[in-house]
């Protein structure tokens, strides 16, 4: 993947998650995420490891699609 993939997801205004793709040590790639829980604390969840780029990408599309699905704007 070589180039760092992050997408963060504001909801009335207010950064609620980040999800940020990198490439691992090993070749694999690895998805950290960043939530807003309810106390407004900031929750890391993952890391979550992938045999390759694709299936992380895989899965930071469903999370995106979720959140929009959520009222979340992404970028």
């Amino acid at each position: 993947m070589s180039d760092t993939l992050v997408r963060k997801a504001v909801r009335d205004g207010k950064g609620v998650a980040m999800l940020r793709c990198v490439d691992g040590p090993e070749g694999q790639t690895i998805v950290e995420a960043e939530v807003v829980g309810a106390n407004g604390a900031l929750v890391r969840r993952g890391p979550y490891t992938f045999r390759n780029a694709h299936e992380a990408f895989r899965f930071v599309q469903e999370a995106t699609l979720a959140l929009q699905y959520l009222g979340c704007v992404v970028t």
